[in-house]
């Protein structure tokens, strides 16, 4: 069963938290049927609700940690690109109005900063909302 976030926000909190806790599951339930996370070095795809909690593993095997802060949303209708520090993210709304995970990139190591922008230094992310 997938869950999602109300917000695309508060879907990369959630992901926070079900990294923290281990759970396997609950990071599979914040993506999408047909969505694909990419992590580990060398970069791995994988793919879909089946392969996601088998391999989630990789992430805190290999994964420094991961901290909700995204540095700059990008949102057009049900749609939300979600960029931080050595993340990428997609996000889409789906029926039932929550946000889920169509394509997650979680770099292993250390983080490529992003340029300076809003959402540095405790200011608030930048957020572009186009409906």
């Amino acid at each position: 069963m997938t869950v999602g976030g109300q917000t695309p926000e508060e879907l990369e909190t959630l992901l926070e938290d079900a990294l923290l806790l281990r759970d396997a599951e609950a990071v599979a339930g914040l993506f999408d049927g047909g969505s694909v996370l990419v992590t580990g070095q060398p970069a791995q795809q994988i793919r879909g609700p089946d392969e996601i909690p088998r391999v989630a593993a990789l992430l805190w095997q290999h994964q420094r940690g991961y901290v909700a802060h995204p540095r700059r949303i990008f949102q057009a209708r049900d749609t939300a690109l979600l960029l931080g520090d050595g993340v990428i993210n997609v996000a889409r709304r789906g029926h039932d109005g929550s946000w889920r995970y169509a394509i997650s990139i979680l770099r292993d190591g250390r983080p490529a900063p992003i340029p300076d922008s809003p959402g540095v230094g405790g200011r608030p992310a930048e957020r572009k909302d186009e409906r």
